[in-house]
């Protein structure tokens, strides 16, 4: 089973509308007579945070004219991935959808997802205090603790889901020791858990029109004691799933039955 390619994309796209969330963030900076003189776009990378630290720690004195990292800046990564049993739905259950190809109308399905938490660190790196409050005050009224995005999860199969993104924690650190010159770096650290489904490989199979039953007058198939067959069709049969369409039915009676039934009377 293991081994078919199939990639949905999902913990992808989690991802993004993770990082979607935060894209749009700035700050300003105003004189003393309350009037903004300047508006900064706070960039967003996927970044590790001791990557970003690192990059500070290489540049701290302030009097050396060497390029170093612009503040405010901010970076988010994924931290842990793990399984949610409370959100696990019955595996019986199918998202079908019926399309085109040139063998015809086919049925695209797949079986029930897989419920799986993404837990994220959304990091926050300012030179003040004042730009970290400003950042994080335009995040944590969204929070209560939680905010949907909508994700178009699996678009063959139409399969939208709406995935909570729960605030769970927030550090703080600052390192304001050391000299005049040293330079001051104020981060914030958010943790998220995104509840979101991962979907297997997606299944194809053509499209049912006809379904045929026989009917017998015993259990034991292999004496042909058969007595009817009932067939159903669409009518239309050129109808789709979603038209309005009846259903034509055809009996046909067999002779296979009698001779059964007459052994059988001559046995009693």
């Amino acid at each position: 089973m293991l081994g078919k390619y199939f990639y949905n994309e999902g913990l992808r796209k989690c991802t993004i509308a993770f990082g979607a969330i935060f894209n749009s963030i700035q700050i300003q900076r105003k004189n003393s007579s309350g009037d903004v003189v300047q508006s900064i776009a706070v960039p967003l990378a996927y970044a590790p945070k001791e990557k970003f630290l690192a990059r500070l720690n290489q540049q701290p004195d302030l009097e050396e004219r060497e390029f170093a990292v612009t503040l405010p800046r901010m970076s988010f990564e994924i931290k842990s991935l793990a399984y949610d049993p409370e959100r696990k739905l019955t595996r019986l259950q199918k998202f079908k959808t019926v399309k085109s190809n040139i063998d015809g109308k086919v049925l695209n399905y797949n079986y029930t997802p897989v419920p799986y938490t993404i837990s994220y660190d959304l990091n926050v790196f300012t030179a003040t205090a004042e730009g970290g409050l400003q950042i994080i005050e335009q995040v944590l009224p969204f929070f209560q603790p939680d905010y949907t995005v909508t994700i178009n999860v699996v678009p063959e199969l139409n399969i939208k889901r709406d995935v909570p993104i729960i605030l769970k924690q927030i550090n703080y650190q600052d390192s304001y020791d050391g000299s005049f010159t040293q330079r001051r770096a104020v981060v914030y650290t958010l943790s998220f858990d995104a509840k979101t489904y991962l979907y297997g490989p997606a299944q194809t199979q053509k499209v049912i029109k006809t379904v045929q039953s026989d009917i017998y007058t015993d259990t034991d198939t292999t004496n042909k004691a058969r007595e009817e067959r009932i067939v159903v069709v669409p009518n239309p049969e050129s109808a789709d799933a979603d038209d309005d369409f009846g259903f034509t039915t055809t009996i046909s009676h067999f002779t296979d039955g009698k001779k059964y039934d007459t052994t059988r009377d001559e046995d009693v």
